[in-house]
């Protein structure tokens, strides 16, 4: 399986695909962040401002790519230290193309966390706006994986769990964080306890995880997955694994866009730009997903049908073209959009 690596050619559309197992799934896609910012980065003088308190990444390794295609290109550079200056260095080949990977493989504890945080803090200065976590975790503390969550639901993220990886455990509220979740790998769950338990009774057992339920559901349900995963990991004793079928994953809101992304970004543009226009928006998505991303469909040819269905839906709009479907080609191929709201989140149809 391989990404294609023609990232001007999509912007925001989805990845190509060979043959995955199972045939159902489909390779991963990508999708770029919300962020809007005219701040240019500037290391700058002031060392408070630069000097990150050293953090170990001790429970996985970490790299960092800025191309899709890890098949041809692999996984970037490892990344021996997640303090400022390191990370602007490892960043910065990435301001360019605008794109930025991570590849995680390990498990999901503070040093993840924190490997996340700075990452997006570091994407953020630089611009970098469409940002790829690409896991491969049997998953870790619930408390940061929810931590970790947060700060990626607020910047933007598309999660990769590719053929060749596996999100099971607490990498599954990883994956929940997602602005779009593509996923060709195995997705599994079962019970999560909390860390550090003190329980020595059936009772005691079932108090802690009662609250560890009540904190996962609350984070599934603002992420837009339906809590009855919360629950479907209850019945799963920890030393087992439940794998979650291509049906659920889809039906419980894990794989393809995140639907609460969704509405925040239609009221978002609805706020901006007015409803006509996010109505508009709204059905060019459907309908790119419908006719551009039918099974079978080159690669080459996604932004060509895009771009000739935009006039159907009255883009580019004249009152908001940056807020417009693949706005991107609007501009000047040296000034890529800043403004993610500007291009369909594109997810391949499943079958």
């Amino acid at each position: 399986m391989r990404l294609c690596a023609a990232i001007a050619l999509l912007a925001t559309l989805a990845g190509c695909a060979g043959n995955a197992e199972p045939p159902s799934r489909r390779a991963p896609v990508q999708t770029l962040g919300e962020r809007e910012s005219d701040t240019p980065f500037v290391l700058g003088p002031d060392i408070a401002a630069t000097y990150w308190p050293p953090v170990a990444v001790e429970s996985g390794s970490a790299s960092i790519s800025c191309d899709y295609d890890y098949a041809d290109k692999g996984d970037g550079e490892t990344i021996g230290s997640v303090e400022f200056f390191n990370l602007a260095e490892a960043l910065g080949a990435c301001r360019e193309p605008g794109t930025l990977r991570v590849r995680y493989r390990g498990r999901i504890d503070a040093g993840f966390t924190a490997l996340v945080e700075r990452v997006a803090e570091m994407a953020d200065r630089m611009q970098i706006a469409t940002r790829i976590l690409d896991m491969d975790s049997t998953g870790g503390i619930v408390e940061e994986s929810i931590r970790a969550g947060d700060v990626l639901a607020d910047g933007g993220w598309t999660i990769w769990v590719r053929d060749d990886s596996v999100c099971h455990s607490a990498c599954v509220l990883v994956l929940a964080a997602g602005d779009t979740r593509s996923i060709a790998g195995d997705v599994g769950i079962h019970r999560i306890l909390r860390s550090g338990s003190k329980a020595s009774t059936r009772e005691e057992l079932r108090s802690e995880l009662r609250e560890v339920n009540s904190q996962v559901r609350e984070y599934l349900e603002r992420n837009g997955v339906a809590v009855q995963v919360g629950d479907l990991m209850m019945s799963v004793a920890n030393r087992n694994l439940r794998m979650l079928s291509d049906d659920e994953l889809y039906a419980f809101g894990l794989d393809g866009r995140n639907p609460a992304q969704e509405d925040l970004q239609r009221i978002r543009d609805t706020r901006a730009c007015g409803a006509d226009f996010a109505r508009r928006k709204a059905a060019f998505s459907r309908a790119f997903d419908t006719q551009c991303m039918a099974p079978g469909r080159a690669f080459e040819d996604l932004s060509e049908c895009g771009l000739a269905l935009r006039p159907r839906f009255g883009f580019p709009d004249a009152q908001c073209p940056r807020r417009s479907p693949m706005a991107q080609y609007d501009r000047e191929p040296s000034k890529p959009a800043a403004d993610a709201s500007t291009t369909p989140l594109a997810a391949a149809k499943r079958r």
